[in-house]
């Protein structure tokens, strides 16, 4: 076990993966609205949209709309979600400069998400790759399913491990290592955590733990304690998973930044401006906010 980090880089993924798992579709000025206050955090990543098929993920149809009309704040980075190359043509059409490609640990989930194996997921995006390293284009991976399946339950590490491993060696500067359904505990994450670090470097990876059974940030502590210094999260708590039957929201960043704040550790972010940003959000959404940080920094 290390010490903890000194600093943590918090990827906000609000915009995209919790809203591509809103029923009500958010207007296309709400989402840049949306993009625009967490720009004013101080958050140095935030996953802006996902230029998939409109017929998988209609809440995201506007991606191209919402990306240009955002306003791009120097030092931050918006990554876009692209399942293939015709995603990768339509985000780099609008001026993005980083994007996202994603599979899964589980071999059940992937059938069920995209129809497709893992390895066959994989050759989907391979030309993604190679054409971001010739167009100076940042990629991010993400491995979903890592702590395990709605549909084939455990998931081996050893796949975990093969699949990060791959996405790394593939050119993916950072593999964000996803608990899809939120069945983690600290224990398993460190373990899974620690299966990966030994083929893939600690500084190339990044954590994602949905909430589904209050475990999250106790999941990212015992991450941190491994070294981790890249988590991700959603404003609010929104997101969950569209292919994942009973998943919660992702952990909400407000939550995480309250509880990195108090452990010493630098995130870069303003919390009361987040936690406006969650409470507005959830206000545009019907519901209370996600955050119990953010409750209680209102009632305060």
């Amino acid at each position: 076990m290390s010490a903890l980090p000194a600093q943590v880089r918090i990827v906000e993924v609000g915009p995209r993966d919790g809203l591509q798992n809103e029923k009500a579709i958010v207007a296309t000025a709400a989402k840049i609205e949306l993009i625009d206050r967490l720009s004013a955090t101080g958050l140095q990543s935030i996953e802006a949209t996902s230029f998939v098929s409109p017929k998988w993920v209609p809440q995201l149809a506007d991606a191209a709309e919402v990306f240009a009309g955002i306003t791009r704040k120097p030092g931050v980075a918006y990554p876009v979600l692209v399942p293939n190359e015709q995603g990768y043509d339509r985000a780099l059409a609008v001026g993005a400069r980083e994007v996202a490609v994603f599979t899964a640990a589980s071999e059940a989930f992937n059938r069920r998400n995209i129809n497709a194996s893992i390895d066959e997921s994989i050759e989907r995006f391979v030309p993604v790759l190679e054409r971001a390293r010739n167009d100076g284009v940042r990629v991010r991976g993400y491995v979903s399913t890592v702590l395990g399946c709605p549909y084939q339950g455990e998931v081996p590490l050893g796949d975990v491990v093969r699949v990060a491993s791959h996405l790394h060696a593939l050119g993916c500067y950072e593999v964000s290592l996803g608990d899809t359904i939120g069945v983690g505990t600290p224990a398993k994450a460190r373990a899974m955590l620690r299966a990966v670090a030994a083929e893939v470097p600690m500084s190339a990876l990044a954590i994602h733990f949905h909430d589904t059974y209050g475990q999250a940030l106790a999941n990212i502590l015992a991450c941190l304690e491994e070294g981790v210094i890249v988590v991700d999260s959603a404003v609010s708590g929104v997101g969950g998973c569209p292919y994942a039957r009973g998943a919660s929201g992702n952990v909400a960043s407000e939550d995480v930044v309250y509880m990195l704040h108090g452990l010493g550790i630098r995130t870069g972010v303003d919390l009361d401006t987040l936690a406006e940003t969650g409470r507005w959000l959830a206000g545009l959404l019907g519901r209370e906010t996600g955050s119990k940080a953010g409750k209680a920094l209102a009632a305060a």
